[in-house]
């Protein structure tokens, strides 16, 4: 899978155009996904903002004060990362959501306290997968 982070021109801001040229076959799979997030049902806010320590534009989900994921644009998909605690990624294995996510777990290096879990995102039937992240992170204390 081709490594390339896209979105990395500070004077472009990431809008609907923008996000659709980048991503290109995937923008129908992120168009989906804010959709449901930013509905009523979910209430999660994203902002984009261009960092100048890694050079290009994150989208952050926030619901209330709560940073629940961060999304970055990559050639032939977008990867969305969740950080959790020692303490509550061990929730994500009673999750109805593919094994292959619980299974990257013990893989990743914690950075700091927190343990992240990244998911390349390239098809539709992998919203399901999010949203039930989305809603466990939401719900943590």
């Amino acid at each position: 899978m081709n490594e390339t982070m896209l979105l990395r021109e500070k004077e472009v801001i990431p809008d609907d155009h923008t996000l659709e040229m980048a991503m290109g076959i995937v923008y129908p799979v992120y168009h989906k996904l804010m959709n449901i997030i930013k509905s009523e049902a979910n209430g999660l806010t994203c902002q984009w903002n261009y960092y100048n320590d890694g050079k290009a534009w994150l989208m952050k989900a926030v619901w209330k004060k709560k940073t629940v994921f961060w999304l970055s644009v990559w050639e032939g998909y977008f990867k969305v990362g969740f950080f959790f605690t020692e303490k509550t990624i061990t929730g994500i294995h009673e999750l109805p959501i593919s094994q292959m996510i619980k299974d990257s777990i013990p893989d990743a290096r914690p950075v700091g306290r927190l343990i992240p879990l990244s998911i390349n995102v390239e098809k539709t039937d992998q919203t399901d997968d999010l949203i039930q992240l989305v809603n466990y992170k939401k719900h943590l204390k």
